[in-house]
């Protein structure tokens, strides 16, 4: 196996990682994390599409080509999109930046702010569709780095009963976090203007800020809530919140993956019984 996939193997884990911590502000620091680790992610997202863009080079010079598959077309469509609303949360970061870039000024902010946020609500998906599409080579790199070769009938049975576990804990933060709300918000983001609609409540990420105005802009990142459900800053629990995203990411992947299963079934028997 290249060494070039452990490569893309590591950044994604610390990719997905820093991801979800991005949805509760108070973490590690604070804004300041949030912001810094926010430009990290960034190179590291470019990064990944540096590795990977001799697929991407492939696949755009055969788009008009019949022969490509519709699943080919549909992971470039999904990846199309990821780039599209990532590259909006990344800049609309630095825009809305107080500890980074606190001298950017600009108009309409708060539509910057909330659009910021009800987009990485549908990355958070977009992402666990991603990885589930591509679950079997995540699979292959964790068999290749422990060094097992075959997999034995127990370890099917635990693995089938651990996608369980996580799917109905999955479950439940998305009902907990209200996430499907704030999924919805992220449709009508960019229609709503500077309305702050589907935001609200001791779970509205980025709510409650507090302090002075700098330049027609609140100041310093105390008090921001996320969602943190009611906890102050210096007290979250950066393992539950990983716990929290990562469990609502693994529905989409499970979703993904076993959908991608059932379509491959499904050709397989269309073409071994055509009628």
């Amino acid at each position: 196996m290249k060494k070039i996939n452990y490569v893309k193997f590591a950044l994604d884990i610390v990719m997905s990682i820093l991801f979800v911590l991005f949805f509760n502000k108070n973490v590690l620091g604070g804004l300041a994390f949030h912001e810094i680790a926010g430009l990290f992610f960034a190179g590291a997202y470019i990064t990944h599409i540096l590795l990977n863009l001799g697929w991407v080079k492939r696949v755009t010079l055969k788009m008009f080509n019949r022969s490509l598959s519709w699943r080919v077309r549909g992971s470039y469509a999904l990846n199309f999109l990821l780039l599209v609303s990532m590259t909006f949360i990344i800049v609309s970061g630095i825009l809305i930046s107080h500890v980074v870039f606190p001298n950017i000024n600009v108009g309409n902010e708060n539509w910057f702010k909330m659009t910021h946020i009800s987009l990485s609500f549908l990355v958070l998906a977009l992402i666990g569709i991603h990885v589930g599409l591509h679950w079997q080579w995540v699979v292959n790199m964790c068999k290749k780095i422990t060094s097992i070769k075959k997999s034995r009938a127990w370890m099917r049975y635990v693995a089938q009963g651990l996608t369980l576990i996580i799917l109905l804990f999955g479950l439940y933060q998305i009902n907990q976090t209200s996430y499907v709300t704030h999924l919805k918000s992220s449709v009508s983001a960019f229609s709503a203007g500077t309305q702050q609609t589907g935001f609200g409540g001791k779970e509205a990420f980025g709510g409650g800020e507090r302090g002075g105005m700098r330049e027609g802009r609140p100041s310093g990142g105390e008090g921001q809530s996320g969602f943190n459900r009611g906890e102050k800053g210096g007290s979250v629990n950066v393992a539950n919140v990983i716990l929290t995203y990562t469990g609502i990411m693994a529905v989409f992947v499970i979703a993904a993956y076993y959908l991608k299963k059932w379509s491959l079934y499904r050709k397989k028997k269309t073409v071994a019984n055509p009628n």
